[in-house]
Formats: C-alpha cells, sequence, structure tokens
C-alpha cells in the first residue's frame, strides 16, 4: 500500500490551528521540490531547504498517518495529494466578496484564486454607482440586498468580507444567516462568530506594524521567507519551555 492509500486516522478534532498553517506551509514547499523533479524527501532535508524544524514536520504529520518510510523519507507527490485531501483542497470552493472599495476590487481582480481550489464566483457593493458595473476579472458587482439569494443559489461556502469596520458585523450575520461557514475578515474589527462558524481576520496594520518593528532593531541576518508565524512548537505557543 502506498502512503498515498494509507487510510487517515480521525483525530482532527484535536488538531490546533497552528498545526493546520504548517500543513500549509509544507504543502507549498512539496510543491516547489514537485516542481523541481524531486522524487523523495527527508524531513531533515525538507527543514534545512526551507528554513523549517524537522520534528516538528514529523510530529505535525504524525497526526493523520504514516507517511514516512523508513530509509526513503517522504514520497513527494504521495504526500502532496495526502495534504490536499487532509486541507480539503481536492474539492472547488465557492467564494464571494462583499465590499468592492479598493482592497475588494485587488483580491477580485487576483487570477491566483482560479488557479487554485478557490473561485470567486460572486461580488457584492452597497454603491449603487457600483452595482452592475464589472471588475477587471468581468465579473458584475451585484446588490448587497441579493447577497443571501446568490449564496444558496451559487452555493458560495466561503465569504471574504472587506467593507469598513462600522458595517462588518451586519454583514457578517447576513453571511451566516445564509449558511456560510467560513469567513475571511479584511475589516479591521473583531467579528463576533457563532458556534460552527469559522472567521479568519487579516489585519494589514499590526503586519505593517510587525514590519516597523523589525525595521526599528538593529541589523541582522534574516532568510528571505518568513514562515515564523506558522512554525512554533506547540509547547511554546502555549508558554511551556
Amino acid at each position: 500500500m502506498t502512503e498515498a492509500n494509507r487510510p487517515l486516522p480521525m483525530k482532527t478534532d484535536k488538531i490546533s490551528e497552528l498545526t493546520t498553517n504548517r500543513l500549509s506551509v509544507y504543502l507549498r514547499c512539496l510543491n516547489e521540490l514537485s516542481a523541481s523533479g524531486v522524487e523523495t524527501v527527508s524531513s531533515q532535508s525538507m527543514a534545512e531547504q526551507f528554513n523549517l524544524n524537522s520534528a516538528q514536520i514529523r510530529k505535525d504529520l504524525a497526526y493523520f498517518g504514516e507517511f514516512g518510510v523508513r530509509g526513503v523519507g517522504y514520497y513527494v507527490d504521495d504526500l502532496r495529494q495526502n495534504l490536499l485531501k487532509i486541507l480539503g483542497l481536492t474539492q472547488r470552493h465557492n467564494v464571494a466578496i462583499v465590499g468592492m472599495g479598493n482592497l475588494g476590487l485587488a483580491l477580485a481582480n487576483y487570477h491566483g484564486f482560479n488557479r487554485q481550489s478557490f473561485e470567486i464566483v460572486a461580488l457584492f457593493d452597497d454603491d449603487p454607482a457600483k452595482i452592475g458595473t464589472h471588475a477587471r476579472s468581468r465579473q458584475e458587482i451585484l446588490s448587497i440586498d441579493a447577497l443571501q439569494v446568490v449564496i444558496r443559489e451559487k452555493e458560495i461556502d466561503i465569504v471574504i468580507i472587506a467593507v469598513p469596520a462600522a458595517v462588518a458585523e451586519r454583514v457578517f450575520e447576513k453571511v451566516v444567516e445564509a449558511g456560510v461557514r467560513a469567513v475571511l475578515n479584511f475589516a479591521p474589527v473583531h467579528l463576533h462568530a457563532k458556534p460552527g462558524t469559522k472567521v479568519k481576520t487579516v489585519d494589514l496594520t499590526i503586519s505593517l506594524e510587525s514590519l516597523s518593528y523589525f525595521l526599528a532593531k538593529p541589523k541582522s541576518d534574516s532568510v528571505n521567507v518568513d514562515y515564523s508565524d506558522f512554525l512554533h512548537v506547540e509547547g511554546e505557543r502555549n508558554g511551556t519551555p
């Protein structure tokens, strides 16, 4: 039995978000290895090449199955397929964007979504001057009044909220009422997630302030890619040594 066919144990209720974040990083690394023609890789060599932690890689993967082969390491393409399944990326996700300001339009016009497992299928705004016009992606901007109907008709399962803070909570409530369980929030406000609903907030100000802190420190050696937010060992995040 190849590792791609190994059954995955049902332990996902114990998996932290940090772990799933790291799985996304591992998948990105495996994509790069596969594109370079690499067929097998050890946790140590992957850690060294991508500035990761080999022990953390093994620990994270062990939650989902036994993927390594003694004396060989991991079969790159098999492990890629397993991570795609674990992350739910073997199926398409229909995505809507609410708020067609500069940020919302930039997201709507980003072509990278449709090359992955996510497809932007609807755009919404409440500005009469924008309703009926089209983004560069050729998607028509719809009235927010049609939000709940369109969500159900197009079976939208992820909504991106890019509206001003003052109306974000109201938009979020409409989205949840329509049955959406996953929301990516760009509004600079905390949304009150309901049971069974997942909200990920992207706060650009916090990210910029973090970069400002880096610039304020004395110069030091740095790597080109920073995965630090994903790579903390669980015990370190929980306050243990």
